[in-house]
């Protein structure tokens, strides 16, 4: 293949961290991303090259991308060629590095489309274990949640409305793009105990309490279906939830530790109740 065939059509220098183009990946906000006003505009920013890629093998679709010129040939060369009519946008490392965290990306920025949003019904049917992210709302967390959750034997993730998005690009990053691997949708009921037992699962809240069992317990390999809650980082689950649920279990720690990180704890809990 000649080098040129690499190359999209669409290519443009950029030499001033003002431009116009450059508006989505530095000076857009989440929120502003997000677009709850008209959600089918609604984008989201993937980094690297491997994150990129496994966006559009979930059927992303990707609007632009921004790639420092050294990689064109480089690692992002495999992307470029999926995205021939896609418009990219190029320049020095200098002008990329004024964006936030641009030397976490591996020379590689796309803006894609947020997908359609699933259901809980589409998304758990025939799933045997699915973790629940309960208001955490640090999206390095979640995407931590979410990257040990794909890797340890949960089918789903179902996330409430207070909990940081997934698709949010600190989230994404920390994820190394699991978010794409692993079906995740929002689980809009209060009480959504009572959603997760309609949907056939027992429920395992992770908390510290007198009545809690451990995460090892015989019990609890037996469950066909699990439903594994996660609380928010500094208050834990609501005890109405932890009383509704039908384990509440802990992790037995050592050294007069009490508790882990959210995200520590969700790796724990995912490998023990996963297999």
């Amino acid at each position: 293949m000649d080098k040129t065939d690499k190359i999209p059509t669409e290519l443009a220098v950029i030499d001033n961290f003002d431009a116009e183009e450059l508006d989505i990946y530095a000076r857009l906000t989440e929120n502003q991303l997000l677009n709850r006003a008209n959600p089918e505009e609604a984008l989201f920013i993937a980094e690297s090259p491997k994150v990129i890629m496994r966006a559009l093998d979930a059927g992303c679709i990707p609007v632009s991308i921004l790639v420092e010129d050294k990689h064109i040939d480089g690692e992002g060369a495999p992307v470029l060629a999926r995205c021939k009519d896609v418009p990219v946008y190029t320049a020095p490392f200098d002008v990329l590095t004024q964006i936030t965290g641009f030397k976490l990306t591996r020379g590689m920025l796309c803006a894609m489309r947020r997908p359609k949003d699933r259901t809980p019904d589409e998304i758990c049917a025939g799933k045997r274990r699915v973790a629940v992210i309960d208001n955490v709302v640090n999206p390095t967390n979640v995407g931590a949640i979410i990257r040990s959750a794909a890797a340890l034997n949960m089918d789903a993730v179902l996330l409430t409305e207070g909990s940081s998005n997934p698709l949010y690009r600190r989230a994404i990053r920390v994820s190394m793009g699991t978010v794409f691997q692993i079906p995740w949708a929002y689980i809009h009921k209060d009480d959504y105990i009572d959603e997760l037992h309609r949907l056939g699962y027992k429920t395992v809240a992770m908390a510290l309490t007198p009545n809690s069992v451990s995460i090892d317990d015989e019990q609890l390999a037996k469950e066909e279906k699990l439903a594994v809650i996660l609380g928010t980082e500094g208050d834990g689950l609501a005890q109405n939830n932890i009383e509704n649920s039908d384990y509440t279990v802990m992790i037995p720690m050592t050294h007069g530790v009490d508790s882990l990180n959210v995200a520590a704890a969700s790796a724990v809990a995912f490998w023990q109740l996963g297999k």
